[in-house]
């Protein structure tokens, strides 16, 4: 069964626009973003990636999102079947 996250991301003043195109834009190798969306509040835009394991998840988050220009910090929760 692959583990969802939802990776929440807080962009540099001004730049929330190109990060959520770059992130639509981007190929992760070790998972699959599945939706990208611009939001309001305290963070700007939300990421749902599916991967196979945490551990590939974690490296999509860390190898692939986090090193995008104009990402200053990444908040990830992991959906749970209750």
């Amino acid at each position: 069964m692959p583990v969802r996250g939802y990776v929440l991301v807080e962009t540099e003043v001004g730049r929330t626009q190109a990060v959520g195109d770059s992130i639509r834009h981007s190929k992760p190798t070790l998972a699959t973003i599945t939706a990208v969306d611009t939001v309001t509040g305290p963070f700007d835009v939300v990421v749902q990636l599916e991967a196979e394991d945490l551990d590939k998840l974690g490296k999509a988050i860390t190898e692939d999102l986090q090193i995008l220009d104009g990402v200053q910090r990444t908040t990830t929760c992991l959906a749970v079947n209750l």
